[in-house]
């Protein structure tokens, strides 16, 4: 420790940061300037605390398993995603729509809300969860497929472990160049989909984005693309979590913090699962 004998522990100096090069919810903790010297967050508070949010999710898997049955009402159409036909009732698109609208506004309320985060975060874990077991059970359960959410899992763990190990072991710093690496990167993907979505509605242009969307290499290396910004995400994330404990954060940021890192795995996850069906979907439609 550099503090003189008898000097208040200070916080570390703080370096401005960009809103887009770190998780938005990890963002505000990056601002926090309170202290507490008895109660203060700890590495294995957030740890318990993601793994909360975590189970959660484990919850969402459980209530799509049982409410499917129940949701097999009123027309049915067969849609196709990334090359899977999936049977899909009126009843149960309603509720799916229901619950991205959910996990929209569960989102917003544990980031702007901070307070109702043990719950609203829970919720929203929930949710990811539902959508979790529609991918696995509904699309890749039609064709005996189930595994490759396991496998999206192991995936998924392995790209955790690994990140946190660089991250530990200080081979990747998030440094000025490191977040102009990942804002650049993310700008760019966020331009790319504006375009395709507003070029889809112009006639000129629609031909073109129909092409992209149905172009199998393009779509695996966007998909691979998303997943390493996560994954750097992820980075920036455990140097939040860092900064939380390191200098001291009251105990109640520990919340944030680790529906901050549980966000960050599920969207992992989620793109992980989405290439993984990319590519067992190719030439199936």
């Amino acid at each position: 420790m550099s503090n003189q004998l008898g000097q208040q522990p200070t916080a570390k100096t703080k370096t401005k940061r960009s809103i887009l090069s770190s998780n938005p919810i990890m963002h505000r903790l990056d601002k926090v300037d309170e202290q507490a010297y008895e109660n203060a967050a700890t590495f294995n508070g957030i740890t318990v605390k993601t793994i909360y949010f975590l189970l959660f999710s484990i919850v969402g898997i459980f209530v799509q398993r049982i409410a499917e049955s129940y949701l097999s009402t009123g027309s049915r159409i067969d849609i196709n995603y990334e090359g899977f036909k999936v049977p899909l009732y009126s009843t149960e698109a309603i509720v799916l729509i229901g619950v991205v609208i959910a996990a929209i506004v569960f989102q917003l309320l544990a980031f702007f809300a901070s307070a109702t985060t043990p719950v609203t975060g829970a919720l929203y874990s929930v949710t990811q969860g539902y959508f979790i077991s529609f991918l696995v059970f509904k699309v890749l359960g039609a064709y005996d497929l189930e595994y490759l959410g396991a496998m999206a899992l192991m995936i998924t763990v392995l790209i955790v472990l690994t990140m946190s190990l660089l991250y530990a072991k200080g081979i990747i710093r998030v440094t000025k160049k490191f977040k102009m690496v990942i804002t650049t990167l993310f700008i760019t993907v966020i331009a790319a989909s504006l375009f395709s979505f507003i070029g889809y509605f112009i006639p000129f242009t629609r031909p073109m984005i129909v092409a992209m969307q149905h172009n199998f290499a393009l779509s695996v290396i966007s998909g691979v693309i998303f997943i390493i910004i996560a994954a750097l995400f992820l980075i920036c994330d455990f140097d939040t979590i860092d900064h939380v404990v390191t200098n001291k954060l009251p105990k109640k940021y520990e919340w944030q913090a680790a529906f901050g890192l549980a966000f960050t795995v599920l969207w992992i996850y989620l793109k992980v699962l989405d290439l993984i069906i990319t590519i067992a979907g190719h030439g199936r439609d």
